[in-house]
């Protein structure tokens, strides 16, 4: 079966690379699917989730992380999602996330609900 080779990285560290079937990520012109053979592209990420579909000798399986701002790059079946902040979902605090949504709600702070909320979303698997 076809692989591309994933890089997730955030401004601090790498956060996660691997071989994936499939890529889903939010960008400014929408939500798009990266397969193995894709066209290149480069594109702007939203704030959102992103969901790989893992591949590789642990076996398939799926990794979902919350991203907040970054890119995406994919040439030659080789992809990068250069993100301003990322975080897995099992890292991911499900309680001082939601906190934080009270907190942005309270404070009518809408970049900070959106980063609560995106958050929440990878945990949760909600779109």
């Amino acid at each position: 079966m076809a692989e591309l080779h994933v890089e997730l990285v955030a401004a601090d560290r790498k956060v996660w690379s691997g071989e994936a079937s499939l890529v889903v990520a939010r960008t400014t012109s929408g939500d798009i699917g990266v397969m193995p053979g894709h066209q290149p592209l480069l594109g702007v990420l939203e704030s959102g989730s992103i969901t790989i579909r893992t591949t590789g000798e642990s076996g398939t399986g799926t990794v979902v992380a919350a991203v907040h701002g970054g890119f995406i790059s994919f040439a030659d079946d080789k992809l990068s999602l250069l993100a301003e902040i990322a975080e897995l979902s099992d890292e991911i605090d499900v309680q001082r996330a939601e906190r934080a949504l009270e907190r942005a709600k309270a404070d009518t702070d809408a970049a900070a609900e959106r980063r609560a909320d995106v958050r929440l979303r990878a945990v949760t698997g909600a779109h």
